[in-house]
């Protein structure tokens, strides 16, 4: 039996919770890094199918209860999900930016991100302090923007209670829009064409 890790017994993120809802009922989600399952194990508990990945063995022997559980150190460039999309992918408490292209490519059309991580501030709180694991103003937004994506929430800031600087969003990913056929007209309403 796996040891009992902190994070296997903290609640899942308030954040990830209030925007679950938007992942289609019984949807595949993909848990990156997911550590010892907290967001894989009440996830699951809604009704969807899991993925978690994660570098550690005891974490990934945690959570092969909940569902597919992949040992993969993602950091080391060995993506493990190749061609493979989700309803939905949750990310806490991770940054690797070289993943970011990945990691989009990984949340199927309709599907939706949920992305919570620390940011810069964070060094005069505690831990992570090094650049290359806070976001910096407005990244998460950035890698969101562009006409796949419908950002639903982003926030930017400082929490209470343990103290620490986060960027979060949760953003869906749009279908592609339907191509006109030729001459046909076209009306623009808000950010959707209507042929």
């Amino acid at each position: 039996m796996p040891d009992v890790h902190p994070h296997n017994s903290a609640p899942p993120s308030t954040w990830v919770r209030r925007f679950a809802p938007l992942i289609a009922p019984g949807a595949s989600v993909l848990d990156l890094a997911c550590g010892q399952g907290r967001h894989m194990r009440w996830l699951a508990e809604q009704g969807f199918r899991m993925t978690g990945v994660d570098r550690d063995p005891a974490a990934i022997a945690a959570v092969q209860s909940v569902g597919e559980a992949v040992l993969a150190d993602i950091e080391a460039g060995n993506w493990p999900l190749h061609g493979r999309r989700f309803g939905g992918v949750v990310v806490t408490n991770y940054l690797w930016r070289p993943l970011m292209p990945q990691v989009l490519a990984s949340v199927a059309e309709g599907g939706v991100l949920i992305y919570e991580t620390f940011a810069a501030g964070n060094q005069t709180v505690g831990k992570p302090s090094r650049p290359d694991f806070l976001l910096q103003p407005g990244e998460l937004l950035h890698w969101c923007s562009g006409p796949d994506w419908r950002v639903v929430a982003y926030e930017d800031g400082f929490l209470a209670a343990p103290d620490r600087f986060v960027q979060r969003i949760a953003t869906v990913r749009r279908a592609p829009m339907p191509s006109s056929p030729p001459g046909a007209p076209e009306q623009e309403v808000g950010r959707y064409r209507l042929n």
